[in-house]
C-alpha cells in the first residue's frame, strides 16, 4: 500500500525522508497522491489546508487516514473512511501515558508534580505532558515548563546536542516522607518516524471500519 506523507513543514520533511529509508512501502509527498486511484494510506503533517483534498481522496478510494494535528477537525465526525488519530508518533511514550491512566486513581490525595522540557522554538501546547496530568488529575496550568537552555543543561541535565531538539517529562509523587519520580526522555526525532513506520503496519495488516480511531486503541488491543 502506497503511503503519501501531507505537509511542508520540519516534522512532514522529517517522516518523508525517514519513512523512505528501508520501508517495506512506497513513501512519496502528498502533491503525488491527487492523480492515484488506488487504496493508500495518507499522513497528515500539516496545517490543515489541504484537508479538504485528503478527505475527498480518502473518501473516493477507502484509504486510511493518519492525522497527527493535535485537536483535529475529524474528532467526533463520521468521515466515511478509516481516521486513525495520533497527534503523537513516539509508541513507547503512549504506552506510558496509558499506563498513567490506568494507574492514576490510586495516587488521589497524593501531592503530583509535573514538569516538562522542550527546545526554546516549541510555542504548542505540550500534548504529552497535558496528557500526562489529566491521567493523574493535576489541572494542565499546574504543569511546569522549561524553556530555559541554561536550566535545562543544569537542572534537567539534557546534553548540549539535544538543547535544539529534546522532550523531557519528569512526574514525581509526594506522600508523606515517600516520593516517587519517573521521567521520560526524548532526544532528536527518530522515535516519531519509527513509530509512525509502527502504525503503517499495524494498518496495513487489518481491515479498518470506517470511523474514527484512536491511536490508544491501537496500544490496547496490541496492535502496536
Amino acid at each position: 500500500m502506497h503511503v503519501f506523507i501531507a505537509g511542508a513543514g520540519k516534522l512532514a520533511t522529517e517522516l518523508l525522508d525517514q519513512l523512505a529509508q528501508g520501508s517495506p512501502f512506497n513513501v512519496s509527498p502528498w502533491s503525488g497522491a491527487l492523480d492515484a486511484g488506488a487504496r493508500a494510506i495518507v499522513v497528515h503533517a500539516g496545517s490543515g489546508r489541504e484537508m479538504g483534498e485528503i478527505e475527498r481522496f480518502c473518501r473516493r478510494t477507502s484509504s486510511v487516514l493518519v492525522e497527527l494535528a493535535t485537536g483535529s477537525s475529524m474528532e467526533g465526525q463520521q468521515p466515511g473512511f478509516p481516521v486513525v488519530l495520533c497527534p503523537n508518533t513516539n509508541i513507547l511514550m503512549l504506552k506510558f501515558i496509558c499506563m498513567l491512566e490506568r494507574a492514576g486513581p490510586l495516587f488521589a490525595g497524593s501531592r503530583i508534580s509535573i514538569t516538562e522540557s522542550h527546545q526554546a522554538s516549541k510555542a504548542s501546547v505540550p500534548g504529552s505532558a497535558v496528557a500526562m496530568a489529566h491521567a493523574l488529575g493535576v489541572a494542565a496550568s499546574g504543569v511546569r515548563s522549561v524553556r530555559s537552555a541554561s536550566e535545562q543543561a543544569t537542572e534537567l541535565g539534557i546534553p548540549t546536542e539535544h538543547l535544539a531538539r529534546h522532550a523531557y517529562h519528569r512526574i514525581e509523587i509526594h506522600e508523606g516522607p515517600c516520593t516517587i519520580a519517573m521521567e521520560t526522555r526524548v532526544y532528536g526525532e527518530s522515535p516519531y518516524a519509527s513509530g509512525l513506520r509502527q502504525l503503517i503496519v499495524a494498518i496495513q495488516q487489518r481491515p479498518l471500519q470506517t470511523r474514527v480511531y484512536g491511536v490508544n486503541e491501537f496500544i490496547e488491543n496490541g496492535w502496536v
